[in-house]
């Protein structure tokens, strides 16, 4: 992984209020924080139209296991839709919040999520990136990403961390039924703004989903679809939030950052050509999301060498690294928080021959 400057791992820096100030001027007066209503436009069209024309493909298709493609390509539509709702929760799209909700709603009942809990999830994480206890996306049953939380798990969720980084993508394959259930769960507790038009859209999703996979197909091949679809929905959405911030540096409530070096040092870019800002959504440049979350993403990468400068300028740490490079880091990371619990069992397991 690549850094301009000392070790993102070294911990605190010193505190600069005025930095991001600084900062956000130059981003502004390049006029990298301006609505882009055009991309959004045609991004969205085709987005919608790709999505419709799979169903299409599928109905006409019918019972054949050729549709395990379709199911692989619906996959890919349901993470660019998904992107596109996660823009909407940033106000990227329309300069009015109720308009972007308006939107995000709308494209998280596609996909059978629920915004609201999203929204509200994403919001933490961004104000706490890699702030254990207070960033749930670092607060996961099956995972451990600190050594304080390797001690914590017990019973078989110990054994998943001592092996975590062997589990890892095969987990990610989850994220999907994951991201149902916790929409159907936050509808159903309330709390949401909009919850009975979410919980009218999560219904529709359902009924129209199980409907049409079990109308089209044989019962075999509609659960093989939907395992197949579902399982690379989840892995393509893990795989591009994964490399953000895991095995970057982690922080508890006690550590005191400014804003500008708490989203800069827990966070990490993605190189690559403009495929790859395709593939991930303009997530690849996750150091620039986080300080500037209603960016539009098609200005992301013109403001990511503005950033870096700046960045080296002020002495911060700057992380980056190409995609599997940080796919890598992620899994050595992962390995290593669970390597104490690995010792350990190997010391017991010493013991016991001994005796």
């Amino acid at each position: 992984m690549n850094s301009v400057s000392a070790s993102t791992r070294r911990g605190p820096g010193p505190k600069h209020g005025s930095d991001y100030a600084e900062l956000l001027g130059i981003v502004k007066e390049a006029g990298l924080m301006r609505r882009r209503p055009v991309y959004y436009a045609v991004k969205g069209s085709l987005t919608l139209l790709v999505f419709a024309g799979a169903w299409v493909v599928f109905a006409v298709l019918g019972d054949t296991w050729w549709q395990l493609f379709t199911a692989a390509f619906l996959a890919v539509a349901y993470t660019q839709i998904a992107f596109l709702g996660h823009d909407a929760g940033h106000k990227q799209i329309f300069p009015r919040r109720r308009a972007n909700d308006a939107v995000g709603i709308g494209l998280a009942g596609l996909v059978g999520m629920s915004y609201g809990w999203w929204v509200g999830k994403h919001n933490r994480h961004h104000a706490n990136p890699n702030v254990e206890g207070a960033d749930p996306d670092i607060d996961i049953a099956a995972l451990a990403f600190t050594p304080r939380q390797s001690r914590a798990k017990q019973g078989f969720l110990r054994w998943m961390a001592k092996y975590q980084a062997f589990l890892f993508f095969p987990l990610l394959l989850l994220e999907g039924l994951d991201l149902h259930w916790s929409g159907i769960k936050a509808v159903w507790r309330g709390g949401l703004k909009a919850r009975w038009v979410e919980a009218t859209l999560l219904t529709v999703h359902i009924v129209a989903y199980l409907g049409a996979v079990f109308l089209v197909l044989s019962p075999g091949k509609a659960f093989v679809f939907i395992a197949v679809h579902q399982g690379l929905w989840g892995l393509y959405m893990g795989c591009s939030f994964a490399p953000n911030h895991k095995g970057m540096l982690t922080l508890t409530k006690e550590n005191k950052l400014d804003f500008l070096r708490k989203q800069v040092l827990t966070s990490h870019n993605v190189t690559g050509r403009p495929w790859v800002d395709f593939a991930l959504g303009g997530l690849n440049f996750q150091i620039e999301h986080h300080l500037f979350p209603s960016m539009p993403r098609p200005t992301l990468r013109r403001a990511q060498p503005l950033v870096q400068a700046f960045c080296v300028s002020r002495g911060i740490s700057y992380s980056e690294g190409g995609l599997l490079m940080s796919y890598g880091q992620i899994l050595r990371y992962l390995h290593e928080v669970g390597a104490p619990l690995r010792a350990e069992d190997a010391r017991k397991k010493g013991r016991v021959r001994s005796h």
